[in-house]
């Protein structure tokens, strides 16, 4: 299925019927990639009495309930209320689904004993380009991304430089393959997430953060239309399945 879009008054062309998944799915076993300090997610059959929710069990139907850390546990879409005392709903935050996005793959610099992200990479490799969405994919790029223990591995992270330009930019949705644009252990400061959202000063309530995503290396870079979908949680993040389409 071929769809027609009119992006900066030039008419552009996609096949729905050719989406690139760049989400990583839930999977209730050491498979899956986990952060935070957190156990696997659990997907289990209810228990009530001697009936248990399984088929091959004897019920007439499945019926499992679904234990996880959204942040903690693979893709996932979170809106400001992230960082803030007040509640704010990734629900009620993101009301529109397809954007104009750029892939860009860089390699984080070395900086002591981190890994990081920094605004000369970003601007070098955006090239004046100024997408609705950007998504990061760091390098290196294996699939191991898809179960990687991360917990307590100081991954490489965004300097709060870096989200600010992407801010000053006017990128509103920004994705990346790490479980957070922030340093692991940075206590509390929270310095690429606040740059991001322009947090306190005048907060961008409309602005998304996609972490734990996973992009095949057979993608390239360049720009795509990103359709970001996300399960109706009334929470400050959700999991979500990013899909990117190519122009045709």
């Amino acid at each position: 299925m071929i769809a027609t879009l009119e992006i900066d008054t030039v008419t552009k062309k996609i096949d729905l019927s050719k989406p690139l998944d760049i989400s990583i799915p839930l999977n209730a076993s050491l498979e899956n990639p986990i952060a935070w300090y957190l156990n696997e997610p659990k997907i289990e059959p209810v228990k009530d009495g001697d009936w248990i929710g399984k088929v091959s069990e004897g019920a007439s139907v499945n019926f499992n309930t679904i234990e996880f850390n959204p942040h903690a546990h693979g893709t996932h879409t979170e809106c400001i209320g992230h960082i803030t005392s007040e509640f704010h709903s990734i629900n009620k935050t993101l009301k529109k689904f397809f954007f104009q996005a750029e892939l860009i793959t860089v390699i984080p610099d070395k900086k002591g004993d981190d890994l990081v992200i920094s605004k000369e990479q970003i601007k070098k490799v955006l090239n004046g380009n100024r997408p609705e969405a950007l998504i990061i994919r760091t390098m290196p790029n294996s699939d191991t991304k898809k179960s990687k223990k991360y917990s307590n591995t100081n991954w490489a992270y965004l300097l709060e430089e870096a989200a600010a330009y992407i801010k000053e930019v006017g990128i509103k949705h920004l994705l990346i393959d790490l479980p957070s644009v922030d340093k692991e252990k940075d206590e509390g400061k929270l310095l690429a997430h606040k740059a991001f959202w322009n947090y306190p000063l005048a907060p961008r309530l409309d602005a998304t953060i996609t972490e734990f995503i996973y992009v095949p290396t057979p993608i390239l870079d360049g720009c795509y239309i990103l359709n970001l979908q996300i399960a109706s949680f009334e929470n400050d993040a959700t999991p979500s399945k990013p899909i990117l389409y190519k122009f045709i």
